[in-house]
């Protein structure tokens, strides 16, 4: 079947995956808070059914699985095989609490419940279409089931992201994402940090009871300066304002690392590494029938 998120898939599983697995530590270990915290709060029953959508490489579904024991079941969808596969070979040892995993584009595909809960760490701020991919994990859910998703809140607060990307705008050109043709990630990572915007698309996803709940951490985006700036000029906003802008970015690359290093030097800490404020949206909603 045909998907408008079908360019975005292809990234995921080509330079996209690439990337994630050379910065694993950074997205997994930097970011765990924003979902820890609500895994942490709310842990989720011994014995339920939990499905966590854009599972990545299934830490969190780990997690999950632990909390709902042998006898419950933790499930972690995503776009990319690459990531489907590392999660599967990961977890192939273990004897208890092991989590399954399967391939799918969450907007469209059968998502093989019904499931207890469903459960994103920044896993759902690239659809094409969010509505209609949130209605397809409101379909996947039991009545009375919730839906528990981490978004990133506004670029301005996500200054470790926003003030690497004005620095990166201020000298290379830009290149609309549209009429490149390279593939992009899709929508981005704060397609869904407006408090108003998220919870319209909760609704029309047939979600109800939906909450907000603020979550702010400082995050680590490197062992040292020249991680972080690594790490901003291959991944996010920043990364992707280099890639789509071809020969002409590679050509001014040297030019943004020095940008970028001055910015992360500020936020350094005692034993090198680097560390600046983050927020995101804990989004909860629940299925009423």
């Amino acid at each position: 079947m045909a998907s408008d998120n079908e360019g975005a898939i292809e990234a995921w599983n080509t330079v996209l995956f690439d990337k994630f697995v050379r910065f694993r530590r950074i997205v997994t270990d930097g970011f765990a808070e924003h979902g820890a915290r609500p895994l942490r709060e709310r842990p989720y029953a011994a014995g339920a059914s939990v499905l966590d959508v854009g599972c990545g490489f299934g830490d969190t579904t780990l997690v999950i699985a632990e909390q709902v024991g042998p006898l419950g079941r933790a499930t972690g969808v995503d776009c990319g095989e690459g990531f489907i596969r590392l999660a599967e070979s990961e977890t192939r040892a273990l004897e208890q609490a092991r989590p399954k995993y399967f391939v799918a584009d969450v907007q469209h595909a059968d998502l093989r419940g019904p499931y207890d809960h469903a459960f994103a760490r920044f896993g759902t701020m690239f659809f094409a279409s969010p509505v209609a991919a949130l209605r397809n994990v409101h379909r996947s859910l039991r009545p009375g089931g919730e839906l528990t998703m981490v978004v990133w809140r506004r670029r301005e607060d996500n200054p470790w992201v926003y003030e690497a990307e004005r620095a990166v705008r201020s000298i290379v050109p830009v290149v609309d994402p549209e009429s490149s043709a390279q593939v992009h990630c899709g929508p981005g990572p704060f397609s869904m940090a407006g408090a108003d915007l998220v919870s319209d698309v909760m609704q029309a996803a047939q979600f109800g009871d939906v909450s907000l709940t603020r979550t702010d951490c400082d995050i680590c985006v490197g062992t040292n300066a020249d991680e972080a700036v690594e790490f901003a000029m291959e991944l996010g906003p920043a990364g992707e304002i280099i890639r789509l802008a071809g020969a002409e970015g590679e050509r001014l690359r040297p030019h943004v690392a020095s940008a970028l290093r001055r910015l992360f030097e500020q936020y350094e800490r005692a034993d090198g590494s680097i560390w600046a404020a983050s927020s995101s949206w804990t989004v909860r909603g629940r299925r009423s029938r």
